[in-house]
């Protein structure tokens, strides 16, 4: 009994937000769709319309949970419940990073070695592993050798292992803490800081060093600096900036397909904002998120009666397991490749492997959701070791 009040002395009830897992849903079909080489149906996703993609969805909604879960969780002092929470997600990313590399490569490897096409392991890079299995096992095993499509778990990796220290700085010193990691941002890029990878001579693909920036953005917002920000959120000179750059950015974009487009964009508009780099998290992508996002908090509200919606529901559900659902969302991609590759390429059979591979994941999801209602009839041993030595001879 004392030990069940314990418990929930340290328990916070912490309403979940559906908009969240929403966009994690939508966030995970995207990824899906854009791992799949030449499939017209990756059109639909959010990457072909501005500068930023899913990856910034994740990072930004990562870094928000952090803080608006765990940041209560620290300021009633009990930062090592909420760090070795942490720390078991990221012990549970890692375990899942490891087994996706593992049967990934052994999936393209067997493709490659049954269809004698030697096509797969160039394009995602597992070349290097199946010829030197010795040595890139432990490259893989220190997150500094990746195939394509397995670079993001990593960071999370990285973010959320140094999110307990970012709490802390950030339950103490809000603002310090969020320039601190502008300056971060500013010096990684500037001298050019970032985690080595493999082959040597490499950096990894996504650079925590510059990513960071959103997730402790995020991060803030989530232990109340979102409060902060409620008059910009609610001004409209403010929103119809976010709308311009939004509608800026679909421009800039539509320039990658058309010549004629590009030939209306001046020449040094495109000196001034070319590359638009990923890996180190170019402020264009972050600007074009946040005006998104703010977009989103204003007229998407918490309480909106659409996120309970049955069609919005097989989102919601694939967002609320994303971890299994990503790792799963690979597997689908790659088989989704080879089936255009090695049968057909055609509408009908993109338009087949697409929204086949969706179904799959909302049904897996919906598999993961059923079990996890299971009750659990197992009983913690643990209550009943204090009152049994309290009454053990000797004791008292």
């Amino acid at each position: 009994m004392m030990a069940n009040q314990d418990r929930a002395s340290q328990s916070h009830a912490v309403e979940r937000d559906l908009r969240l897992d929403l966009f994690r849903g939508i966030g995970l079909w995207m990824i899906f769709l854009d791992h799949i080489p030449d499939d017209f149906v990756a059109w639909l996703t959010l990457r072909n319309y501005g500068f930023s993609d899913a990856a910034e969805f994740f990072v930004f909604i990562s870094g928000y949970l952090a803080g608006y879960i765990y940041g209560p969780i620290i300021r009633g002092g009990n930062f090592l419940a909420a760090t070795k929470r942490l720390l078991t997600r990221v012990w549970q990313m890692y375990v899942a990073h490891i087994m996706l590399f593992l049967l990934f490569t052994a999936q393209i490897a067997r493709t490659v070695r049954k269809f004698d096409n030697p096509m797969y392991e160039d394009e995602f890079n597992v070349h290097n592993f199946l010829q030197h299995p010795d040595v890139l096992i432990g490259q893989a095993l220190t997150l500094r050798y990746k195939p394509v499509d397995l670079d993001v778990l990593p960071l999370y990796i990285a973010l959320v292992a140094a999110s307990p220290l970012i709490l802390w700085c950030l339950l103490r010193r809000p603002n310090w803490t969020l320039a601190s990691s502008a300056v971060l941002y500013v010096f990684a890029r500037w001298f050019d800081w970032n985690f080595a990878s493999y082959p040597p001579g490499t950096t990894w693909y996504f650079n925590p060093f510059a990513w960071q920036l959103l997730f402790v953005f995020a991060a803030w917002c989530g232990v109340g600096g979102v409060a902060q920000l409620q008059f910009l959120i609610r001004s409209r000179a403010v929103l119809a900036l976010a709308v311009a750059w939004i509608l800026f950015a679909l421009l800039i974009v539509m320039t990658w397909h058309s010549a004629f487009l590009e030939s209306l964009v001046p020449k040094w508009m495109i000196k001034l904002i070319y590359p638009i780099d990923k890996t180190d998290l170019d402020m264009l992508r972050f600007t074009h998120f946040l005006a998104l996002a703010l977009v989103v908090a204003r007229y998407f509200p918490r309480k909106s009666e659409i996120l309970t919606s049955k069609w919005l529901r097989p989102m919601v559900l694939c967002g609320q397991h994303s971890l299994p659902l990503f790792c799963f969302g690979v597997f689908l991609s790659f088989g989704a490749h080879w089936i255009l590759v090695q049968y057909s390429h055609g509408v009908w059979a993109q338009l087949l492997v697409s929204f086949g591979g969706i179904l799959i994941m909302i049904a897996l999801a919906w598999f993961l959701d059923r079990a996890r209602k299971v009750p659990n009839l197992f009983v913690d041993t643990s209550e009943f070791e204090a009152p049994k030595a309290a009454i053990e001879p000797g004791k008292a």
